[in-house]
């Protein structure tokens, strides 16, 4: 269970009167916005449950409407995932993009399905916290803005995606209306749960990029290995390619890579999207084929590049009669930090103090992996990610959130929002 030290009264140290208005605004709707919470929590959207993220995209629609935007459902047919909800208002004031999603990670017969009360701090629930919790931050903090009659000075577009836990290829059908979003934006700011640290923000996520590597060697009987006229055969020089990869790159900061599943025999297969495999070979004869499926994390488009060519001039530098295939397919871009998002961060940071809760800093990228911002913050001049509701057994059936949190960082996103506008 998330332990956190909060203060038992939150003093207001620096906020004029109209962003008083706003934090107490918060306050008065936050009863209306957890019953918002577990409505959404109740309805099962794991990736594939089309019709149950649709319902929630429904849902989530009609009080983005109450606040006065226009609302499109994006069809996912063209990638294969329910689709995306997309809202928007406004027409003067800075262009501020919201990024959400709709999906969980839980199946429509996973036995984790309802909202629960645990304790007087804490509820359970599939996708409470990533990130039904963080669409519910974004929507707390604009009905306080509208309250104030402050929306009006901003141009808002708000994606909620349906396929952040589970993409649909191809990825540019499926990230188009997000792209699109960013394209047209100033500001980004991801309402993910991040690293659950309510003293910390993403300023910079590690882009995740699958990997496969596929090598071939000569077989023969067992006692012949390592012959000249044989070699060392697949198995022994898909291990020399793993090790020498290891050693290459295992003192770069920020940058991981992991050789999820592999086999090695006479004859193998392995799915890449299922990850299942199939081999054949025996003790005594020495492996033909070889296949491993990966994955590599890195923090910029720079560091993802250097560490690509690295694998592949050790791939390409093969043991005597073997050769190796190696194949990067295309997956979630680093979200490298900036100058502008260190300046979006520090502004946060700023609001977060004057309401009393103390300072944000950046998170390590290591412990927080990639989300949809990842896809827009390449075209935004500022963006930040982490905003929304906390808690802690993310992507299991211990999955909770700190409700004492919903307010704060609502309100915390609500006047980082009035001050964008004051820019």
């Amino acid at each position: 269970m998330l332990c956190l030290t909060l203060p038992a009264s939150v003093p207001v140290l620096a906020l004029d009167p109209v962003e008083t208005s706003v934090a107490e605004a918060v306050d008065g709707a936050t009863a209306r916005y957890t019953e918002v919470l577990e409505r959404a929590v109740n309805i099962n959207s794991g990736s594939m449950n089309f019709p149950g993220v649709r319902k929630v995209g429904d849902l989530f629609a009609e009080e983005f409407e109450a606040l006065g935007f226009t609302t499109e459902w994006v069809d996912g047919a063209a990638f294969n995932r329910a689709g995306h909800l997309v809202a928007r208002r406004g027409t003067r004031g800075p262009k501020v993009l919201l990024i959400g999603h709709l999906d969980t990670v839980f199946a429509s017969d996973s036995p984790f399905q309802r909202f629960e009360v645990v304790d007087e701090h804490h509820t359970a629930g599939p996708g409470i916290a990533d990130m039904k919790g963080g669409n519910v931050v974004m929507l707390l903090a604009l009905s306080a803005l509208a309250e104030a009659g402050l929306l009006d000075d901003l141009q808002l577009t708000a994606v909620l995606t349906g396929d952040e836990e589970l993409r649909g290829r191809p990825l540019d059908v499926a990230n188009a209306a997000l792209v699109d979003a960013a394209r047209w934006a100033d500001v980004a700011l991801g309402f993910e749960n991040g690293d659950n640290d309510p003293h910390t923000v993403a300023t910079a996520r590690r882009g995740s990029t699958s990997w496969r590597l596929e090598v071939t060697g000569k077989p023969a009987h067992s006692s012949q290995v390592f012959r000249e006229d044989i070699g060392d055969g697949a198995a022994f020089e898909l291990a020399r390619i793993l090790t020498a990869w290891r050693e290459a790159l295992r003192a770069e900061e920020n940058l991981t890579f992991n050789p999820g599943v592999l086999v090695a025999g006479t004859d193998v297969s392995l799915d890449a999207t299922s990850g299942r495999g199939d081999v054949f070979g025996k003790s005594n004869v020495i492996a033909r084929s070889a296949l491993v499926n990966g994955g590599i994390r890195a923090v910029s488009p720079e560091q993802l590049r250097r560490a690509q060519e690295v694998m592949h001039k050790v791939a390409a530098d093969n043991s005597p009669h073997s050769s190796a295939v190696l194949t990067f397919s295309e997956g979630y871009p680093p979200m490298p930090s900036t100058e502008g998002n260190r300046q979006l961060l520090a502004l946060y940071s700023t609001v977060s103090e004057e309401l009393g809760y103390g300072p944000v800093t950046p998170v390590d990228p290591r412990r927080a992996g990639a989300a949809d911002i990842s896809f827009a913050a390449g075209y935004v001049e500022q963006a930040i990610d982490g905003l929304g509701l906390l808690g802690s057994g993310g992507h299991t059936v211990d999955e909770m959130a700190d409700m004492r949190l919903l307010p704060q960082q609502a309100k915390r996103a609500a006047i980082l929002l009035r001050r964008l506008a004051q820019q």
